[in-house]
């Protein structure tokens, strides 16, 4: 069987024979990998490996940066206070309460208008009457969870990871859950199950497959990784893809990540524009998560 490489701009004919497209009821089949080039079966696509294995190795990861860069601009949906719809400010849990009930998270400013109208004893959002005792959240929780609900499977894991709500600590069954919650399409259990394998929190270290999960979380808009993977560049030397990460993180409102590109500017390893763009997209981001409520609340606080 010829080897020789058929030239890539013909790309309805097999790489490795020549072989047209429909020619003797023969489909051609992309490489998967790269998309470069197409073959009429798995024995052209052997026979050609060695010829096309660098090109194919090259255009894959250009593929993979295309998509770990030009996905996760936006913040996923549940960063969004569900009551006044605005992004909550970074990081959540200083902005925000958790309720079981609808596993939303709800802004303080929202949270403070809320009680004004005095409504103190249920759900901001729901309504449903807040939990006296663990057992009562267990039950709201473990009802979704047999709904395939995949904040509360990964809501579940987190119990098991610290061995809350009464539940005895599990981390088998924490990590089950979070994978399970993972592949449901949640960011948060993709950067909690990251964060465990980057740290071998419950687990056995394994920094690359950590880092691999906040990949997959911050394509899904998961801000928390998205730092992280700009912090797992810088660490290995690699300062502009960490920027661009830190850019996208920072742009959404991340303060860590302005810090972070400050210092690297500061030690010449980021430019004075990409310094400016990060600045005025963290400005702009912050004066999206204000409001008059969110002040207020603020203000209570303090």
């Amino acid at each position: 069987m010829a080897t020789s490489c058929v030239p890539i701009s013909a790309a309805d004919v097999c790489a490795s024979c020549g072989r047209e497209d429909g020619g003797d009821g023969v489909k051609l089949k992309n490489c998967t990998a790269c998309l470069l080039v197409k073959y009429c079966g798995v024995d052209c696509q052997k026979a050609h490996r060695k010829i096309h294995k660098k090109a194919c190795k090259e255009r894959a990861a250009e593929l993979k940066d295309e998509r770990l860069y030009g996905q996760g601009h936006e913040r996923p949906e549940g960063d969004f206070c569900p009551i006044c719809t605005l992004p909550i400010p970074l990081p959540t849990s200083d902005h925000s309460s958790f309720y079981e009930c609808c596993m939303k998270i709800m802004c303080h400013g929202c949270l403070v208008a809320t009680i004004k109208r005095g409504i103190n004893d249920k759900c901001p959002f729901c309504r449903t009457p807040t939990h006296k005792v663990e057992a009562e959240a267990l039950t709201l929780i473990q009802t979704r969870v047999k709904k395939k609900d995949p904040e509360a499977i990964k809501f579940l894991g987190g119990q098991y990871f610290g061995g809350k709500l009464g539940l005895e600590k599990d981390t088998a069954r924490a990590v089950e859950l979070l994978t399970e919650a993972a592949e449901l399409g949640s960011a948060e259990a993709c950067y909690d199950l990251g964060a465990a394998y980057s740290r071998g929190i419950g687990v056995d270290q394994d920094v690359e497959r950590g880092a691999r999960l906040y990949e997959k979380a911050a394509m899904r808009g998961h801000v928390q990784a998205r730092h992280n993977l700009g912090g797992y560049e810088c660490d290995r030397g690699n300062y502009g893809r960490a920027v661009r990460h830190f850019l996208i993180s920072a742009k959404n409102g991340f303060p860590d990540s302005l810090k972070e590109i400050k210092g690297m500017f500061t030690h010449g390893l980021t430019t004075k524009s990409q310094y400016a763009e990060a600045l005025k997209g963290y400005q702009d981001a912050l004066e999206e998560m204000k409001s008059p409520e969110r002040e207020e609340a603020k203000t209570l606080r303090t």
